[in-house]
């Protein structure tokens, strides 16, 4: 659904903007002191913006709708500005609860068959999030990686419960694969990518399709959503006032899951199925999360399990950071980086 901006929404759009153009100096002075937690320091940027620009008191709990409209209303705020050298299809894809709406983004460059596709998966703790809050975010990737992009618009919570929205996001993968040189896609190069709940949806995937014909080529996790089992250490440390907090995780939980045993399922909870034989990997975890812990669980459980997988810790941010990247410059400069590995992998 596409939400108009209110006047408030459009001047506060305006001046996040227009403040975060100030020269680092000037930031600085207005941050006051430099917040540090376990010997990490944020950001001057990222500090400004949990400052001037969080909305709501700590452990503020919205609607349903109220989170779904905050997260497509912002979620472009802070990305790249549209490349219209990108075009958007509509594509549908059949799965066990019905169609599947789905957005491909194939860049001016990319050749007409045999092309890689990457399979994007939003974040939004399987409630919030859609094709339109990570548009601008799926159109840079395609335009800087020069791929295609799927963008999969999972059915959420709490209309569907745990396993709907998984078992969609597996089914757009497999319609992918089926219907690979329909769409131009080389079969054995299309891989996985997405954040938060999203980073949750490519690693199941993985699992769940390491043995198929045509396995992923490879996996991209931002700040993932590995374990619903449990709460780390990082939960206490960073679970208030940074954007995502440990009570707003919770309740992302609670409308997802059917029963606490749910947690238990690898298809929930990654952290715990087989990660062998998989394919190659990159994680890119947040210092200012309270999902850091888990992600460097999970790094260290796919170098055990002997897959090859590339570990990128950025200090300073907050989650979800690859959604800022067309406007923090710590962000970029791992929007950047993250280019690199993919270009190099898929």
């Amino acid at each position: 659904m596409k939400y108009q901006l209110t006047i408030s929404e459009k001047i506060e759009k305006f001046l996040a903007l227009t403040f975060l153009k100030l020269p680092l100096p000037i930031i600085k002075l207005l941050n006051g002191k430099p917040i540090q937690i376990d010997g990490q320091t944020m950001d001057p940027f990222v500090q400004f913006m949990v400052k001037y620009f969080i909305d709501h008191e700590v452990g503020y709990i919205p609607s349903v709708e109220e989170d779904r409209r905050e997260i497509d209303v912002t979620g472009n705020w802070f990305a790249h500005n549209p490349k219209s050298s990108v075009s958007i299809t509509k594509w549908r894809a059949n799965g066990p609860n019905g169609e599947i709406f789905c957005e491909i983004y194939r860049p001016a460059k990319l050749p007409p068959e045999n092309a890689p596709a990457l399979m994007f998966y939003h974040g939004g703790g399987y409630v919030s999030g859609s094709l339109e809050s990570h548009q601008n975010l799926c159109r840079q990737l395609a335009h800087e990686v020069n791929c295609a992009v799927v963008a999969v618009d999972y059915r959420l919570a709490p209309e569907y419960k745990f396993p709907i929205g998984i078992n969609d996001c597996l089914a757009a993968f497999d319609a992918a694969i089926e219907q690979a040189q329909e769409l131009g896609f080389d079969p054995k190069r299309i891989s996985l990518g997405g954040d938060s709940a999203g980073g949750n949806a490519a690693a199941v995937i993985a699992q769940q399709r390491k043995n198929s014909y045509f396995p992923p080529k490879f996996q991209a996790l931002w700040v993932p959503v590995v374990d619903m089992s449990k709460q780390t250490r990082s939960y206490e440390l960073m679970g208030k006032g940074f954007f995502i907090e440990k009570k707003k995780i919770d309740w992302y939980t609670e409308h997802y899951l059917l029963s606490e045993e749910d947690a238990m399922d690898p298809l929930a909870s990654p952290l715990l199925g087989d990660a062998k034989g998989v394919c190659d990997a990159a994680v890119f975890v947040a210092g200012f999360d309270p999902l850091r812990d888990e992600g460097r669980a999970y790094v260290e459980k796919l170098k055990s399990a002997g897959v090859p997988t590339q570990f990128t810790f950025y200090e300073g941010v907050f989650h979800p950071f690859i959604n800022v990247a067309g406007k923090i410059p710590i962000a970029r400069k791992a929007f950047d980086e993250a280019v690199i590995i993919l270009k190099a992998n898929i």
